[in-house]
């Protein structure tokens, strides 16, 4: 019996998720590629792995047996890429890792820069995905590490199975039209009657914010619902609402946004998160190392 190692890790997330579909959207494939491999499993190992159930999918109890033995092959695999990693006298490696917007246009291009003047061998390439997604995507393996976003007074549950590394502390400002409050700094609650520009509830940072307004007693009337900063940043500049916008945001402000400090600022925390097994890789310590002198170099440093 041939097992491979790219079906084992379909046939793991199928596992983990219940459908072909959920599995291939964690995994960046086609439904139907998803289906097809999973069905040439079945073949590669004589048996019947599992049984469709509506629109779930039930997995034969060789289907369980098989799944549980994925997890700790995937594992060992690995821990020898990381101990072959050790064994070589120059570091090189290929590192995927998940990012977005704020994130990609400034702390990436530094961190790079860096490493390819002090480690050419390592190459990492990135992709752009929802802040919510990225921390998944590195536990199913897809990536190699993630940035990942927290904020104060709004914890979030941590996946055990992951390993986070502080990088950054960001603060968030108010962005509003010119002209719209006074100059010097603001409360939270000074913005009450003002028009929102702000993400959805299903975002990290959507929620965050609305939880601080509604601490600061009011609920925030959100007239405008969008996903990226730059864009509720273009549509405050056209004087359609305000906004918060954290440090490395502020790079993507366009002229026409006033940006006032908070009276009660709000903090954001920038981590790396990787599954635990990778911690020993030098690669990856690298990499966190230049990130960390890039957001040192911006005045973000984590203390």
């Amino acid at each position: 019996m041939e097992l491979s190692l790219r079906r084992l890790r379909m046939l793991r997330e199928l596992h983990r998720r219940g459908t072909v579909t959920a599995a291939a959207l964690a995994l960046h494939y086609t439904t139907s590629a998803v289906s097809q491999q999973l069905t040439q499993l079945e073949r590669d190992v004589g048996a019947k792995l599992f049984e469709r159930r509506g629109r779930r999918v039930q997995l034969t109890e060789a289907g369980v047996l098989l799944a549980e033995h994925a997890e700790e092959i995937l594992q060992s695999v690995e821990r020898a890429t990381t101990a072959l990693e050790q064994t070589r006298d120059g570091v090189t490696a290929r590192l995927t890792a998940g990012v977005w917007a704020s994130v990609a246009s400034t702390l990436i291009p530094s961190a790079l820069a860096l490493l390819a003047a002090e480690h050419p061998g390592i190459e990492v390439r990135t992709r752009e995905l929802a802040p919510e997604e990225t921390a998944g995507a590195v536990r199913d393996g897809s990536l190699d590490f993630s940035f990942v976003i927290e904020y104060s007074g709004y914890p979030m549950l941590w996946d055990p199975e992951l390993t986070k590394v502080v990088i950054a502390v960001e603060r968030l400002h108010a962005a509003v039209p010119p002209g719209t409050v006074p100059a010097g700094t603001i409360a939270l609650a000074d913005l009450a009657e003002h028009p929102w520009v702000l993400a959805g509830p299903n975002s990290h940072f959507g929620r965050a914010v609305s939880l601080a307004c509604q601490r600061a007693g009011f609920e925030p009337r959100i007239n405008h619902e969008v996903g990226e900063q730059a864009t509720a940043l273009a549509m405050v500049a056209a004087g359609l609402g305000v906004t918060l916008v954290s440090d490395l945001g502020l790079t993507l402000s366009p002229p026409g946004v006033e940006v006032v400090a908070l009276t009660e600022p709000l903090v954001r925390t920038i981590s790396i998160a990787h599954r635990g097994v990778a911690s020993e890789r030098p690669p990856l310590r690298l990499v966190i190392d230049a990130v960390r002198t890039a957001a040192a170099e911006r005045g973000l440093a984590a203390q």
